[in-house]
């Protein structure tokens, strides 16, 4: 983009500098107003055949041999600089790169993902399957989605102003899984600065430094080596558990879901306890937990546990069962 940028305005500015060169040069020296010598220059440079409006002097067909060597050399370098553009769709790159400047403008509430490797690219899926809004950040041009419906800013997610380019301002929400701790933990840093209120969740790779992320603002420090290690144990030692825990978080399960709601304020579930709601009885939807306001968490929480504005239901159900629940928890009675 910035290449192609350059080369417009390398090419704007040598026609410029050409037309500017003729015009003062039949000025100065054959004693022309500015209109003739403009005129001139451009049909000059235009190798258009017309006559010449005023007899030339010697050292004005001189200045006029040069200006056609110089300029219709000019000329030709330009307009291979525009057939180019054409034939390569770098007109067509710059447009749609400006259609995406305005869709992510125009985002709101929105995630942004730094960086688009392994680990990007699933969270990515799973955003899109739950039709959440976000956007990439991805430096490495090898790793951008090319054929996918994805939102992508090409720079350095360590940088400022690229993630203002991502819309951080409005972000809801940022995941930081970059190759090394050094770099997340530098937009840990500039994204607390830019939006203090974000909610930032990034990954881990080497051990302590979670402490570190934690403290430069992370809301969240995820260490895939940990969490794969523990995994793998718990399959050996626990694998019906593990093998529900997948069936029930998998994305796209149709026949069981664990998802999580918050009673809204206002809602019909405001004030009820569990039994009186219908959860489980009506819907039949297993409540595992509730986190409350203050972060304290329910676990297998009983009947008679009343719903406060702001609950957090941790609900396992169907997924048409669950979109009930999750319509009752933000309705207004």
């Amino acid at each position: 983009m910035n290449a192609l940028r350059k080369r417009l305005a390398l090419s704007g500015l040598l026609i410029f500098l050409i037309i500017s060169i003729g015009t003062a040069g039949f000025i100065v020296i054959e004693g022309w107003n500015f209109i003739d010598a403009i005129y001139m220059t451009i049909i000059t440079l235009s190798t258009v055949g017309y006559r010449e409006i005023h007899d030339l002097s010697t050292r004005g067909r001189i200045f006029n041999m040069f200006l056609i060597i110089g300029g219709v050399g000019t000329v030709i370098y330009v307009l291979s600089i525009g057939a180019k553009l054409v034939l390569e769709g770098e007109l067509q790159e710059l447009f749609g790169r400006k259609r995406l400047e305005k869709k992510i403008k125009d985002l709101h509430q929105h995630y942004i993902i730094c960086g688009y490797g392994r680990m990007g690219k699933i969270i990515c899926r799973e955003l899109k399957a739950k039709s959440e809004k976000f956007v990439v950040i991805e430096r490495n041009s090898d790793r951008l989605p090319v054929k996918e419906d994805v939102l992508v800013v090409d720079g350095d997610a360590t940088q400022d102003e690229v993630l203002k380019e991502a819309g951080i301002e409005k972000a809801k929400g940022l995941i930081s899984v970059l190759s090394t701790d050094a770099e997340n933990l530098f937009v840990v840093l500039s994204a607390r600065g830019l939006n203090p209120g974000l909610l930032i969740v990034v990954r881990a790779g080497e051990e302590g430094s979670e402490q570190k992320l934690m403290r430069a603002g992370a809301d969240r420090v995820i260490s895939p080596y940990h969490i794969g290690g523990l995994r793998i144990a718990h399959t050996v030692l626990k694998p019906a558990v593990v093998d529900f825990i997948e069936f029930a978080t998998k994305s796209g399960n149709i026949d069981l879901q664990m998802e999580e709601v918050t009673v809204a304020e206002g809602s019909k579930l405001m004030g009820l306890t569990l039994d009186e709601s219908g959860i489980g009885k009506d819907l039949g939807i297993i409540v595992v937990a509730i986190r409350r306001v203050s972060g304290e968490m329910k676990f297998n929480p009983t009947s008679r546990n009343t719903l406060r504005a702001g609950d957090t239901l941790i609900a396992l159900g169907e997924i048409p069962k669950l979109k009930v629940l999750e319509e009752m928890s933000s309705k207004i009675r």
